[in-house]
């Protein structure tokens, strides 16, 4: 009779930990590892090789960029559908400053730079505007205005591709882009872990109405997080500048999808609030680079890989959701 209490008891606890939070946590982590040993064991060993994770590495740059902004949105419960065509729009005004301003020397290229970020925060601030003044779901604003600033890139585009000046092109070094990675997810870090800012973002997420009793400026923290989201995709149109060189119509195109699907498949609950995490970000990242590239390698063709992604997807969907919290998704 004691050894059968003992076992329930035993049981108990092992299915405790497979559905309790703990778990969860684990999860993205342990579906990295998974997603990586399974490609390069199903790839031959080809795809850990070091040119294989220097091209890994040169795809995760800009998009844990961009995905670092939409953390912090999605930390609040909203959601964005407009780095694609921002990263666009602010990809062009990089190349057109540093074409047009290429006498001024090496003061050009910062300058290109800060138009970026200035357009990003312009177009992040429209979003944030509108989604906070008039009372809008982030999704409903986010996806009017991905159709909206994705036909501004298309129309100046419509002629010819535009190009980046010769001196930004040769910024095209590893250590650059990585130390504007780092820097990015350092600072990002911190704020996230160190500052009222991390605190108030995981409040909104958690329940709105409760975070404005308790002093949180709900409103403020939405706007700024669209605002500094845009800046950071306008960041990371100087990366994607300096590695591709001249912008056509398709820049940055199903970048949004990509960033949502890399931010739940590194754990980042949909509905955001206390359970986010800092690491869904890298963790997601990496395994969706990882996915993506070893789907290529494997000769998938497009509809059969993004049918492969769309199900891991869905899975982590599935695994991750806080189901009590769906109400607070805006």
């Amino acid at each position: 009779m004691e050894n059968t209490k003992s076992n329930e008891r035993r049981q108990s606890r092992f299915l405790a930990f497979f559905t309790g939070s703990t778990f969860k946590a684990l999860l993205p982590f342990l579906g990295l590892v998974l997603i990586v040993v399974g490609m390069n064991i199903l790839t031959g060993g080809k795809l850990l090789t070091p040119k294989r994770i220097r091209l890994l590495l040169s795809q995760v740059y800009y998009p844990a960029i961009v995905a670092t902004g939409v953390f912090f949105i999605m930390t609040l419960g909203s959601i964005d559908f407009t780095e694609g065509s921002t990263l666009g729009v602010a990809s062009i005004v990089i190349s057109v400053i540093s074409t047009r301003l290429d006498s001024l020397g090496a003061l050009a290229i910062p300058l290109a730079i800060l138009g970026g970020i200035l357009t990003g925060a312009a177009i992040g601030a429209f979003n944030g505007f509108v989604h906070v003044k008039f009372k809008l779901p982030s999704f409903i604003v986010t996806i009017c205005t991905m159709y909206l600033f994705r036909g501004v890139c298309a129309y100046l585009t419509t002629e010819t591709a535009v190009p980046a000046s010769s001196a930004i092109k040769a910024l095209d070094e590893d250590w650059i882009k990585i130390t504007v990675t780092l820097a990015v997810l350092a600072i990002a870090f911190f704020l996230f872990q160190f500052t009222r800012i991390g605190t108030d973002v995981k409040a909104v997420g958690s329940g709105e109405t409760a975070a404005r009793f308790s002093g949180v400026r709900t409103n403020r923290v939405k706007f700024l997080a669209f605002v500094a989201a845009g800046a950071l995709t306008g960041l990371a149109a100087f990366v994607n500048v300096i590695k591709v060189g001249s912008i056509t119509s398709t820049a940055g195109n199903q970048l949004e999808t990509q960033i949502l699907i890399s931010l739940v498949l590194g754990g980042l609950p949909i509905t955001g609030g206390a359970k986010v995490r800092f690491s869904n970000i890298i963790v997601g990242t990496l395994m969706y680079t990882v996915l993506n590239n070893g789907l290529v390698m494997l000769g998938f063709e497009s509809a059969t890989q993004q049918l492969i992604k769309g199900l891991v997807f869905l899975l982590f969907v599935a695994l991750t959701i806080d189901r009590k919290a769906l109400k607070v998704i805006k």
